[in-house]
């Protein structure tokens, strides 16, 4: 099945990835019908835990493609997001072929079967029929200069490799780029991707998302907690919770049997969505009652 009869049009992508348990707003599964489509690379901003990264897991199992994940940290080069030369194996070689009496010359050695592929590399050479998803996580954590790496690919779907030469992909991947907004992005990295803010969703996608998230947790005590969340974010915190500490805190709730929040069950589960101690403070000194909604 192509990509155009998997997804012909937007609400039928919005169903498939529902099917996968990921609830995508009106606006978000446009622009991921977009980058399926088009194709071309895709920019999601938006505050942790509010399902920048699962969009991408969620898109690459309705696709029924492989996902290919980049986590990008402070420092990452081109060649750990890209590929690296075998050097073990090529002195081994060296050496097997000097016993031998014979030689090898550079154009053996850098071939690609002495090639470490790494993610970038994985994903261009993904043969299909589908392409793969490449998930680029949190690449405001990397440096402008690998920024600057990325844009042959994001513009060519092509990466060059000095020894081997530019790599075209046959299939080219679908790109999603995650931000948490740490710093701001080179407007040459904007230009190429198309661009949506994922922001929290209201009480009640949220209470939706934890049903399906968790259902074992009842639908109240889902409610409660949809609600509670929304609270907690109008406090003055470090890190308000978002639909990932949404789902933990009805994991947990739903582990040790509490069926409905109170001031007393919110005080036992508050450590599974509040991650700071100074946010925990800040929450009790609200009062526990008023997080509970009782």
């Amino acid at each position: 099945m192509t990509v155009a009869q998997l997804v012909p049009d937007v609400r039928t992508l919005s169903d498939r990835l529902e099917a996968r348990d990921y609830f995508a707003a009106q606006g978000l599964a446009a622009a991921l019908f977009c980058a399926v489509r088009l194709p071309q690379a895709l920019l999601l901003e938006g505050e942790a835990g509010v399902g920048k990264t699962q969009a991408a897991k969620s898109l690459a199992a309705t696709l029924g493609s492989p996902l290919i994940r980049l986590q990008c940290f402070e420092g990452i080069t081109a060649s750990q997001a890209l590929y690296e030369w075998n050097y073990p194996r090529q002195l081994l070689d060296i050496r097997l072929a000097e016993s031998r009496g014979d030689s090898l010359d550079g154009h053996s050695l850098f071939s690609r079967e002495y090639l470490f592929r790494r993610p970038l590399l994985q994903a261009l050479e993904h043969p299909g029929p589908t392409p793969a998803v490449l998930l680029i996580d949190e690449v405001d954590r990397a440096d402008e200069e690998f920024e600057a790496f990325l844009l042959e690919m994001l513009a060519e779907a092509a990466i060059t490799i000095p020894e081997l030469g530019t790599i075209r992909a046959v299939v080219p991947p679908v790109v999603i780029l995650t931000s948490n907004r740490t710093r701001d992005l080179h407007d040459a990295l904007k230009r190429r991707c198309l661009y949506h803010w994922i922001d929290y969703p209201d009480v009640d996608l949220t209470t939706r998302i934890v049903r399906r998230r968790v259902p074992e947790a009842p639908p109240v005590l889902a409610g409660q907690i949809a609600n509670a969340v929304q609270r907690l974010r109008e406090l003055d915190v470090q890190k308000p919770p978002g639909l990932a500490e949404a789902i933990d805190w009805a994991r947990a709730a739903q582990l040790l049997g509490i069926s409905l929040l109170t001031a007393e069950t919110t005080h036992q589960t508050l450590a599974s969505v509040l991650k700071y101690r100074e946010d925990q403070d800040v929450a009790r000194d609200r009062g526990l009652a008023w997080i509970a909604g009782s």
